[in-house]
């Protein structure tokens, strides 16, 4: 017997046969994630508890074999592509919503339950969960642990590490153990807090207990179209300046909006070349007022149209065009490459116009859809795979967004992560001093190297 079906014969013998796929034809699927990236594993296993996870970790040690978590396959910069090959543990099997907490206001579920799942649980108690990634309908807790993972509004409520008491983890050498507390912050270093956001390279999430918020009293959805992005860009800009911090305030520019309305149908209007969807929530008087400040400052801006959702259905159908617009797109181009750098919101009218000569410079089609309170892009570059020097020209065209960013005081990543994908632009914005510390800090959780190989950090 050689080594690969004896690793195989140990590896059924802990989570089962059924759960075990060594067949290339099986695991295609695991071959990538939301990007372009491929990378083909070993092995692809699914275990249904976190003493299983802990002994194929300890296995994977044994024979030297990288080890790659997995969730729904959502990521976009690559994180869960499994580029060396090795074993890729997949948490989808883990996917139980374990106790919901009303007097404590928390949700202690396992790393595979979809996003979306918590707030519909905890609906029937009057909370949510507040981090809604665009993906939330098929992204797992686990996966917006290891991206630190944001959304539209995060804007008001902050991103995942805002709302995570608590994380079970399976450490590289196979202990099982609990970074955070379950009630409070904890004193000290805090592993809680340096485990998010490690996109899987530190260990495995197995479980998290999240907090959970009050549902708002009063919700008013506002969808407004202008002339310009620029002038889409400046209301926003505005809107903050003036002291308005309102739940979500997102962008989409005239080729993902048109998109989105094809789509959709949401009633975005024709001759709008950008559209802005803003969010209030709160007490009833709270939401009015706030609404006709906004209303006062977006009317220097010349708004094409102002769109008030009238119920729950069409605000639904508003954040359905937002939400679906990458799937959208699909009707423009069979692929599209996308990128998340983030800009001070003051700056976001000029990267937007640098964005829009870089489109031409590659002949390109650009479409813009922002988190635009938190000034965090999403340039979706849209192109032909089976076009010779197309998938090229989208990576380099993405490649100098991400320079755009970070020269005008912004970052790398918003929400997506660093992955494979961003890895070489790093140094854009740390030093080789920077790089170094970050590499021993990874190196004293995973000395071996093991976990999520060739993620984060460039190749020399």
């Amino acid at each position: 017997m050689d080594i690969s079906q004896s690793l195989n014969k140990k590896i059924i013998d802990i989570v089962g046969k059924d759960f075990v796929f060594a067949d290339k034809q099986d695991m295609v699927v695991y071959e990538s994630d939301g990007t372009h990236d491929k990378g083909m594993p070993d092995f692809v296993v699914l275990p249904r508890t976190t003493e299983e996870v802990a002994k194929l970790v300890l296995l994977a040690n044994e024979f030297e074999l990288p080890i790659i978590a997995r969730g729904s396959g959502t990521g976009l910069s690559g994180g869960a592509v499994p580029v060396h090959g090795g074993l890729v543990i997949s948490l989808n099997r883990m996917n139980t919503i374990i106790d919901i907490d009303v007097d404590s206001s928390t949700a202690t579920v396992e790393a595979g339950v979809i996003n979306l799942e918590i707030s519909n649980k905890a609906s029937e108690y009057g909370l949510f969960y507040a981090p809604d990634p665009s993906s939330q309908h098929a992204c797992t807790i686990g996966g917006n642990i290891a991206e630190n993972s944001g959304g539209p509004h995060c804007l008001a409520y902050g991103v995942t590490t805002n709302h995570v008491l608590a994380i079970e983890v399976v450490l590289p050498d196979g202990e099982i153990t609990w970074f955070g507390d379950f009630n409070k912050e904890v004193p000290g270093v805090d592993f809680r807090g340096l485990f998010i956001g490690s996109e899987g390279t530190f260990g495995i999430c197995t479980k998290v207990v999240v907090k959970l918020l009050q549902k708002p009293q009063d919700v008013k959805t506002m969808l407004i179209a202008f002339s310009s992005i620029q002038d889409a860009a400046n209301a926003t800009t505005a809107i903050i300046g003036a002291g308005i911090i309102p739940a979500a305030i997102e962008m989409m520019d005239k080729t993902a909006s048109d998109a989105a309305e094809e789509a959709t149908n949401a009633g975005i209007p024709k001759n709008s070349g950008a559209v802005l969807l803003i969010e209030i929530e709160g007490f009833e008087s709270d939401i009015n007022d706030q609404g006709k400040l906004i209303s006062d400052v977006i009317y220097e801006f010349n708004p094409v149209d102002i769109k008030i959702a009238k119920n729950d259905q069409e605000r639904d159908l508003f954040w359905k065009a937002r939400k679906g617009v990458l799937g959208a797109l699909g009707r423009i181009a069979p692929n599209y490459f996308l990128v998340d750098g983030t800009v001070p919101r003051t700056k976001l009218s000029a990267v937007l116009s640098e964005v829009s000569t870089l489109a031409k410079k590659y002949n390109l089609i650009v479409a813009n859809v922002l988190h635009a309170g938190d000034g965090n892009l999403h340039p979706c570059i849209l192109f032909d795979q089976q076009t010779p020097g197309d998938t090229d020209k989208a990576l380099k065209l993405g490649g100098d967004i991400l320079k755009v960013c970070v020269e005008n005081g912004g970052v790398l990543s918003g929400e997506h992560g660093i992955g494979y994908e961003k890895r070489d632009y790093m140094p854009l914005l740390f030093s080789e001093i920077d790089l170094n510390n970050m590499k021993i800090l990874k190196n004293i959780f995973d000395p071996d190297g093991l976990f999520n190989p060739g993620k984060i950090f460039p190749v020399e």
